[in-house]
């Protein structure tokens, strides 16, 4: 039962598990940051990371500079170099570091209204990072600088993939397995679906799609995996009405309560890594949105499978400004 101290099938010898949910998602504590983590120490948490998908630290007194020490551990990192180059400004020190914040530059809280918060609503739809890039993302590692009171929302919600296609009926998992359906994602999609008026002009077959396999193995856990999020704007192959009747069916499967488990954000300093290869996420509103200040700041490490760059060609194009 979540909560429950358990046995993972992984032994630890340096950590200790706690499990959030019955299929994935776990707290893990026994890690002084402060210190440099020895190689078994780190194995360990990847590990861990690949057992369950989503593992949560608390209280971990890092900084910008040892967030991204520890996040180099993980592999190549994505940065917003291409974003900051075509006018986006970035409040950040590092460009390693993705602000997903509701804080403009000059501090104050952002408006839910204003142009980049209209696209951040895409962001409260169950998705996966950087699908829609050439090259998708592997781990994400979220981590908390500054909070609003409790009970103001602002947690994040998961979803177990891996388990959500193990559980699928027979008939579907062979038609998945015989048509090997390729998903053209694009976050423009997502964001018009979050914000249809205020993107109602905007057309996301304008704008470059990242192109991936609807069902794949998960090589670190070699378990099979449903690759979906909200950013999926159809199913090549198919008819429109089949398309999205395919996408309605798999989607609402993966992200119904028995898959998914929220995240509540306690203190500054919370941590939580996941794998996009193998879990949905998204961002759960809450009335701070327009009141206090959510600081958080993310290191996205670029996937490193033999499916990162899924069927796209390989280039450094970003895809996300508006």
């Amino acid at each position: 039962m979540p909560g429950i101290l358990s046995n993972p099938k992984a032994d630890f010898d340096h950590i200790i598990v706690k499990r959030l949910h019955p299929t994935f998602a776990a707290e893990l504590s026994g890690v002084d940051f402060s210190k440099p983590l020895s190689d078994d120490l780190f194995r360990e948490i990847l590990a861990a990371v690949t057992e369950y998908g989503v593992v949560v630290f608390r209280h971990t007194s890092l900084t910008d500079e040892s967030h991204l020490e520890f996040a180099r551990k993980f592999g190549e990192l994505d940065d917003v170099k291409p974003y900051v180059k075509a006018g986006r400004p970035n409040r950040l020190k590092y460009d390693e570091l993705f602000d997903v914040s509701n804080v403009e530059v000059d501090g104050t809280v952002l408006d839910p209204e204003s142009a980049r918060g209209q696209a951040n609503k895409g962001n409260h739809l169950f998705h996966v990072d950087s699908s829609f890039n050439p090259r998708r993302a592997g781990y994400s590692l979220l981590l908390a600088h500054e909070l609003p009171p409790p009970g103001m929302g602002g947690h994040t919600e998961f979803a177990d993939t891996r388990t959500a296609y193990d559980d699928l009926p027979s008939e579907l998992k062979e038609q998945l397995k015989t048509h090997n359906y390729i998903a053209a994602h694009s976050t423009h999609h997502s964001r018009k679906l979050a914000s249809p008026e205020y993107f109602a002009h905007m057309d996301p077959r304008d704008y470059p799609m990242g192109r991936h396999y609807l069902l794949q193995r998960h090589e670190a856990s070699g378990r099979m995996n449903l690759y979906i999020a909200s950013h999926v704007h159809h199913i090549e192959g198919l008819e429109p009405e089949k398309s999205q009747e395919l996408f309605d069916r798999l989607y609402d499967h993966a992200k119904s309560d028995k898959y998914t488990v929220e995240i509540e954000w306690v203190s500054a300093g919370d941590l939580v890594i996941w794998d996009n290869t193998c879990t949905m996420h998204r961002a759960v509103g809450g009335p701070f949105l327009r009141k206090y200040r959510r600081d958080m700041r993310r290191a996205t490490v670029h996937d490193s499978s033999s499916q990162a760059w899924g069927l796209n060609e390989h280039s450094d194009v970003r895809v996300g400004l508006p």
